[in-house]
């Protein structure tokens, strides 16, 4: 039994030392009055809460293995889930660090309820970990337009998230977490949530280290939030007003944006939109999150926090694994791609000199990876250096080969490692299979990590700059290698990337 502000609430038993408690509410559902609303504190419930599932997920159209699915009506979404160690009654016990998990999916699927972010191998390692639900989509980061004076926030799915690390300062304690030595850790949009919380003066205070796996970049401009609005307000078939929207369903809107995502994938003038459109995301809005959050950094936002970065050698190979991307084929192709996302005219042959025997496939998707993700990720890290703060490199390798097309160093594959649980069935294909002995020994590596930076600031290897060279943490096993690696020579591959500057992104 768990004492929090809003009431007392009653866990699953214990499982091997380990106590979940799911589906807290930690704010009002986001919809009625409260819709495209900044999120409002849970009013007190009478008695004892069960918490032993997990909440609805918010709105989305996305079907994950394992995972909830979200159901139109379900209006409760806005909850988080806490492992702890058991403890016996009436025994004080240090309180222990905590990390609060920020997932993934674009700004527009997944959940805190992911069977492979379960927090129990984590709890075994000294912490506590929370898991959170924000809002995604149109609901968590569309554009609403002002109403006269009365304007609806942007940048929603980001307030969740700090109404949740304010859950945890409040309420954690009683689950013998420490609330003065909080991480906040994510990966791909959940990592850019973390870098765009670090610059936040509403998140300043909250948490003192970040994780940030596969950080993914730029953020939008308003500009392009605002175009994009138009463009799901025609396919729903309403005027892009505060009014129009409001009057349209969840599910709705969740059609209307997944028809134009479609819509871009089919227009080969669209631009970068056409390659694989992501049509929500933070908004360097100019209040609330104030710039693209590498410039922040860079200038100082945040020098306090300890900062652990790490990314994927072949990240885009699960995009076009799971048919998330255009591919391209030819070297046309590849030049239209290389123009459409504004990259350096010298990039591709850079790669090929890198990788001789690399394809135009293997060359784009190489591109594709780094600009949305490695790039951007080591740039994050640069900021923080330059910043003074201390940071942390790593850089996820694994493959399996042996097998046709062979599993990659993909997007989302170091996931499972780091929280513990790469024998999860959910994950069988983003690992390539049942996990190794060699496996389960880089898992073991990458718990410890985690557990050692969240608990000291110390993840087990030198900070970037505190020695010759930048110390940087290669995560991998002996298995032969399942495709090409053009990380191998990184600091020729950073220095292809000079030229190219990552700014809010226009329509």
């Amino acid at each position: 039994m768990f004492d929090t502000a809003s009431g007392r609430v009653r866990g699953r038993r214990p499982d091997r030392g380990v106590v979940r408690v799911l589906g807290i509410p930690y704010a009002e559902p986001p919809f009625g009055a409260d819709r495209f609303r900044e999120p409002r504190p849970r009013r007190p419930w009478p008695g004892i809460r069960d918490c032993v599932d997990h909440g609805p997920v918010p709105p989305q159209s996305a079907e994950l293995p394992g995972a909830p699915r979200w159901s139109p009506g379900d209006e409760d979404v806005l909850s988080l889930n806490v492992w702890t160690p058991e403890r016996e009654q009436g025994v004080a016990e240090r309180p222990l660090p905590v990390l609060v998990w920020i997932h993934g999916g674009a700004y527009t699927f997944g959940s805190g309820a992911q069977p492979d972010f379960d927090g129990s191998a984590l709890v075994r390692a000294g912490l506590v970990v929370v898991t959170l639900n924000y809002r995604l989509g149109f609901e968590g980061f569309g554009h609403v337009p002002a109403d006269g004076a009365d304007a609806c926030p942007p940048n929603r799915g980001l307030l969740d998230q700090i109404a949740a690390l304010e859950w945890v300062r409040d309420n954690i304690a009683a689950f013998g977490g420490a609330p003065d030595n909080v991480t906040v850790a994510g990966q791909s949009a959940g990592a850019t949530s973390v870098a765009c919380l670090m610059t936040m003066d509403r998140a300043r205070g909250l948490f003192r280290r970040a994780i940030a796996h596969s950080a993914v970049g730029p953020v939008f401009a308003p500009e392009l939030a605002a175009h994009l609005t138009r463009q799901v307000a025609a396919a729903a078939g309403a005027p892009a007003t505060r009014a129009g929207l409001t009057a349209l369903s969840a599910q709705a809107l969740v059609q209307a944006s997944d028809a134009v995502v479609d819509g871009y994938r089919q227009d080969p003038s669209a631009g970068r939109l056409s390659w694989d459109p992501v049509v929500f995301g933070p908004v360097a809005d100019g209040r609330l999150l104030r710039a693209e959050p590498l410039e922040l950094i860079a200038a100082g936002a945040a020098p306090d926090i300890d900062l652990l970065v790490c990314h994927t050698t072949q990240e885009y190979w699960l995009l076009a694994a799971v048919g998330s991307c255009t591919e391209v084929t030819t070297e046309e192709e590849l030049a239209r791609f290389t123009k459409d996302f504004g990259l350096p005219d010298s990039l591709p042959a850079g790669y090929r000199r890198l990788v001789p025997d690399a394809g135009v496939r293997d060359i784009q998707l190489a591109l594709y990876g780094d600009r949305s993700f490695g790039e951007y990720s080591n740039r994050l890290a640069d900021a923080q250096v330059r910043a003074g703060g201390r940071t942390f490199l790593s850089r996820f390798a694994r493959q399996r080969g042996g097998s046709e097309p062979g599993v990659f160093a993909w997007h989302c594959a170091d996931v499972p490692f780091a929280f513990g649980n790469p024998d999860e069935e959910s994950v069988r294909f983003l690992i390539g299979g049942p996990p190794t002995p060699d496996d389960r020994r880089l898992s073991a590596r990458m718990v410890a990590a985690w557990a050692g930076f969240a608990a000291s600031g110390d993840p087990g290897w030198e900070p970037a700059g505190a020695a010759p060279g930048d110390a940087i943490r290669i995560w991998g096993t002996a298995e032969s290698a399942a495709g090409p690696d053009f990380w191998q020579d990184a600091e020729a591959l950073r220095a292809l990337w000079e030229p190219f500057a990552y700014r809010p992104e226009l329509p």
